[in-house]
């Protein structure tokens, strides 16, 4: 069988594809809208007060100029 080079990368890149399916889960599986919302918003919120606590010297902040 003559295959060219263009063909067995198609061929590799859908069986690829195939086999990136995601399994299905059950609804009862998934979290509730609200509460995946709230768990983001709390990561969020520590992660901003995580940061808010570092001390960063001036050396390292860049200059701004805004010039219309």
């Amino acid at each position: 069988m003559k295959m060219t080079r263009r063909a067995l990368a198609a061929s590799l890149s859908a069986a690829a594809l195939a086999a990136q399916t995601p399994a299905q889960t059950s609804a009862a599986a998934q979290p509730a809208p609200d509460a995946e919302l709230q768990t983001a918003r709390d990561r969020v919120k520590a992660n901003t007060l995580l940061l808010s606590g570092q001390q960063v010297p001036m050396t390292v902040e860049p200059a701004f100029a805004f010039k219309p």
